[in-house]
């Protein structure tokens, strides 16, 4: 398999980085502690064509393949994982879910916006009650005719506050259980529908993530995604995909810690030598360097199975697992070899060493991934 990346896919890769440098990295510290959603970056993101990469250009999309996009979530997640979450549930949970699965009418209302940054989608599964036991919605979506009557609270939103566009899951009929779940399209400012405050959290402290409420909130019937029950599906398909955005993400992360540690360790001198030379940390980066390189490897297998057309559930969730888990330790040894001042914000490692632990939990925890993994090998 060749993983040689073309010309364009060079263009993006160095196009994200610049972009990570100059426009991410300056106030990042800041937006972490204030806990400030970046507006400004995300919409410089939205008008160079980030938010919807892999969306057909007929709806302002850049036309991008999957592994384009994987590249691109590495750079910025090297910098402010706070920005790169916005890019991933844009890209692969809303972009992506209504391209493949919505009406014509949905794509042109929606989604040509969504791709521009004009607005950005939320993504609303999780549930007090249902994490990730997806079947278990509570969230009620009842059918009156020409509309639903939408019932709920979802969890842990991003974008939850600065949205203008909501893919709710909701259960329509608990009798039929997961095929009794629709997809519906819900808009800021719907009567009914209330934010909640945002979440103070251990990392992305940037990034938009709230509770919300739904009190007798009318859905028209022409904002449900595809057929009658497909809800489930719907939100199942989108995560596997979702998956190779973290997975992606959690890389960046990793790389980012790993620069930073391998910059500071040919710096910082002991024992009247840099303490690259010394064998404790020469083994702690050549591990970082070798584990972050087979983590980029399992992404790019997941993202070529997602442009090729296989089934990709397996090889995402691979990747995400251990992305993921390299992401954890990476940062938490980039934070040791930094010594004291890896414990102090100005070097960045403990905002890195924060962040990577979301990439273990959402869409999908480590847990659910070894689930899925599991059973496709077993079914082989």
């Amino acid at each position: 398999m060749d993983f040689t990346l073309s010309e364009e896919q060079l263009m993006i890769q160095q196009a994200a980085r610049d972009f990570a440098q100059t426009e991410l990295l300056p106030g990042v510290i800041e937006r972490d502690d204030a806990q400030k959603f970046p507006e400004e970056q995300i919409k410089k993101l939205g008008e160079l064509g980030f938010l919807g990469m892999m969306v057909d250009p007929k709806y302002g999309g850049s036309g991008l393949d999957t592994l384009s996009y994987a590249i691109a979530m590495e750079e910025l997640s090297k910098v402010d994982a706070s920005s790169s979450v916005v890019v991933s549930v844009n890209n692969s949970l809303v972009c992506w879910g209504l391209e493949t699965f919505a009406s014509e009418e949905q794509k042109q209302k929606y989604l040509t916006k969504l791709t521009t940054g004009e607005m950005i989608g939320a993504f609303c599964l999780s549930e007090p009650e249902a994490g990730s036991d997806a079947t278990s919605q509570k969230t009620t979506a009842i059918d009156k005719g020409d509309h639903y009557l939408l019932n709920g609270t979802k969890n842990w939103i991003t974008n939850g506050g600065t949205a203008g566009v909501y893919l709710v899951i909701a259960q329509t009929d608990i009798e039929k259980g997961h095929k009794g779940i629709n997809a519906l399209i819900v808009e800021k400012g719907t009567p009914g529908f209330e934010i909640g405050p945002k979440e103070n959290k251990l990392g992305i402290r940037g990034s938009d993530t709230h509770s919300l409420m739904f009190n007798d909130v009318k859905v028209p019937k022409e904002n449900r995604i595809g057929e009658d029950g497909f809800g489930f599906k719907f939100a199942m398909k989108t995560l596997s995909g979702g998956r190779i955005g973290i997975a992606a993400q959690a890389l960046g992360i990793a790389a980012g810690a790993y620069e930073l540690a391998l910059k500071y360790s040919k710096e910082r001198k002991s024992f009247g030598t840099e303490i690259c030379n010394h064998q404790a940390i020469a083994f702690k980066l050549a591990d970082m360097h070798t584990e972050i390189e087979a983590a980029r490897l399992l992404v790019y297998k997941a993202a070529l199975d997602k442009d090729n057309g296989n089934n990709y559930d397996l090889s995402s969730a691979m990747a995400k697992l251990f992305a993921s888990k390299v992401a954890m330790d990476t940062t938490v040894e980039a934070v040791q070899i930094h010594g004291g001042n890896g414990f102090v914000k100005d070097y960045h490692v403990e905002r890195l060493m924060r962040d990577a632990k979301i990439t273990q939990i959402y869409e999908g925890t480590s847990e659910i991934q070894k689930i899925v993994i599991s059973r496709s090998i077993i079914k082989q």
